[in-house]
């Protein structure tokens, strides 16, 4: 394994069969092997030796250490005092009645009951962090208002999330507590606001960090404690897990390290480390996302959240940040990158991604890595994120970031088999020119879309042709009727269609002999896509291959083919957010991009999809296009070539 700024190859570099790949996805995916990279490190006996006690646990300074607050730059102490004061104004809290829950079981709507959680959140966040600044107890009465409602909650977490009771969906049962992604979410914010604030909360009414206590050990420590069935934990036998896993896990141990009581803190910790060790175990060496980007936030930067309370938790004695496949799912992030916050998208991932730049940076700095660290310090010029106290934290007290320097490292060439995507740009550290990214993998991959072989062109590090994404989450996202949803379908990616036949979804449907190369001439990836496709679609062969040329500048699609026999109707996909203009055999995208085809076996059409949903508007304006080459009689066999020029 070689890793410079100008290139990142693992192995080889040059083929592997796919059916090496490990999965990653939802349960029911590819069993993967057991690692224990942390576990069998730390086990319990000696996590109990290292960890420092509760009450001696100083991870940021609390509202009463009010130099390190009042230190603080002035514009950010008026900033975050500002959003306290909007919060404090914002009036009577919004109700989450037992109908808005109902919502997601009755009409498949989530975002309705998840904008009113997230308004809740939020706002006891920006309280607890502007009294936290100001020191004057303006703040208090609302705070405890924000607690006591939290504590009041049913359940904590989303009713999307309530297949994990036994009981189904529909209401939660409150016999049954279950941790989700926001139900951990919440502990841990209320364990940090317990800890910021514990004895001014006291002064309003000591039940107040009492009731604190008492949810805590109810919602979150006892059933992690006593329970090994819920899928993100990875202890079933079919241990697939995706970003859930240290997601969960991270803010668990947040409130473990805060509530959890010393006799049993340690054994609490180890179960956490066996957990995320499920997570590990998913990733090849390489540290691939399959997920993407955006959820890499949730995932990778979740990991390293994991990492850092045990290395803090443990004065620096829990530390693994030495270990390469740490450190290369860190790496991931700048090597997805195109430019600015534009980032290689396959799956769920939205094109456009914020990173959280004081995470990236301290990521980075823990694991050596300059890139990473410049890449953080790029994004935190935009200023703090706005996330939940276990990020924010440390983002408001870390001055080393403003002395790095904020560079985007927009690397040559990443190669990463293990999950089968490539980047190439023309130079290293600029974003002119074409960029390719371009992946294999199979059909059962978290957050999977059917897109096996699909690829994306930049140009000047603006989309020219894409990767849409997902829309708005709903019932329908995570059910059996997933692909009925047009963004998951191989037909609105760029990819063939036979006969109206498109790429099946499962672990079998799977690209084969997969093919990288790379060096200062050209990038070339080269893979075999026919079984990503059903029977029916009558495909014996569809070899499919990308090649960035660096000394012309442009980028070439080559499909060679083999059907089970001839005319068949041959519909090739190219979707854009440019506005394009047919000619022969000529493709205008915009001011970004030419496509060139031969007019004499292909014909063009574009169709104009109308965006109106809120996730992708936000990233592609109101409409994309989608363009089809189709040859309607095709020959059994045959040959498609599709040059890609800077316009």
């Amino acid at each position: 394994m070689t890793q410079t700024r100008r290139t990142f190859v693992a192995g080889s570099g040059v083929a592997l069969a796919s059916a090496q790949s490990t999965a990653r996805g939802r349960p029911g995916a590819q069993r993967v092997s057991r690692k224990n990279l942390l576990s069998t490190a730390w086990p319990a006996g000696k996590v109990g030796r290292v960890l420092i006690a509760r009450d001696r646990w100083k991870p940021f300074a609390t509202a009463s250490e009010r130099a390190r607050w009042e230190g603080l730059p002035v514009e950010l102490r008026g900033a975050l005092i500002a959003a306290g004061e909007t919060a404090l104004a914002a009036g009577p809290w919004p109700a989450l009645p037992a109908t808005l829950f109902l919502e997601f079981a009755r009409v498949g709507n989530r975002s309705h009951y998840e904008a009113v959680w997230r308004q809740r959140r939020n706002r006891l966040r920006d309280l607890v962090l502007a009294e936290c600044t100001e020191g004057q107890a303006r703040f208090l009465d609302e705070i405890a208002n924000g607690i006591w409602l939290t504590c009041e909650e049913t359940f904590w977490g989303y009713p999307a999330h309530l297949n994990l009771q036994k009981r189904g969906g529909g209401l939660p049962d409150v016999t049954e507590p279950v941790i989700d992604l926001f139900a951990a979410e919440t502990g841990a914010e209320l364990a940090w606001t317990s800890y910021l604030l514990g004895p001014q909360l006291e002064k309003v009414h000591p039940l107040v960090t009492e009731r604190i206590g008492i949810e805590m050990e109810r919602r979150i420590l006892a059933p992690f404690r006593t329970r090994e069935d819920w899928w993100w934990m990875g202890f079933s036998s079919d241990n697939s897990v995706n970003n859930w896993n240290p997601w969960i896990n991270s803010n668990v141990l947040t409130s473990a390290l805060l509530f959890e009581p010393q006799a049993t803190r340690a054994a609490f910790v180890h179960k956490v480390l066996r957990s995320v060790d499920r997570f590990l175990d998913g990733y090849d060496e390489d540290g691939g996302c399959d997920e993407g980007p955006s959820y890499w936030g949730r995932a990778g930067a979740s990991l390293f959240e994991n990492l850092e309370l045990l290395y803090s938790a443990s004065a620096g004695a829990i530390d693994f940040y030495s270990v390469p496949l740490v450190r290369e799912i860190g790496r991931y992030i700048y090597r997805v990158q195109i430019h600015d916050n534009w980032y290689v998208n396959f799956a769920d991932a939205s094109a456009r991604v914020g990173i959280a730049g004081d995470l990236v940076y301290r990521y980075g700095a823990r694991i050596g890595d300059a890139d990473m660290q410049a890449l953080g310090a790029w994004a935190a010029k935009s200023g703090p994120e706005r996330s939940d106290l276990g990020r924010q934290l440390p983002a408001l007290f870390n001055t080393a970031i403003a002395e790095a320097e904020p560079r985007q490292p927009l690397v040559q060439d990443a190669w990463m088999p293990g999950i089968q995507v490539m980047t190439a740009r023309m130079k290293a550290g600029e974003p002119a020119g074409l960029y390719l990214a371009a992946q294999g993998g199979h059909n059962a991959e978290s957050h999977n879309h059917n897109d096996v072989g699909n690829f994306i062109v930049y140009s000047d590090g603006e989309p020219a042709i894409i990767d849409v994404g997902v829309e708005t989450y709903s019932a329908k996202t995570f059910s059996a009727r997933r692909y009925e949803i047009w963004t998951m379908q191989s037909a609105y990616h760029n990819l063939p269609t036979i006969n109206g036949v498109m790429q099946s979804a499962g672990r079998e449907f799977a690209a084969r002999g997969v093919y990288h190369k790379s060096d200062n001439r050209a990038a070339e990836f080269s893979l075999e896509i026919a079984g990503a496709y059903p029977k029916e679609a009558g495909i014996e062969s569809w070899r499919r291959t990308l090649r960035l040329d660096r000394t012309t500048g442009h980028v070439e699609l080559r499909d060679s083919y083999a059907l089970a026999k001839s005319g068949a109707r041959i519909a090739l996909t190219l979707m854009t957010p440019c506005e394009v203009k047919v000619a022969a055999g000529r493709l205008a995208l915009a001011d970004r991009a030419v496509v060139e085809f031969d007019a004499g076996t292909l014909r063009a059409e574009v169709e104009t999809i109308k965006v109106e949903d809120g996730r992708l508007s936000p990233v592609w304006g109101q409409r994309v296009y989608r363009i089809l080459l189709t040859n309607e009689n095709a020959p059994a066999k045959g040959e498609f070539t599709l040059r890609i020029a800077r316009r």
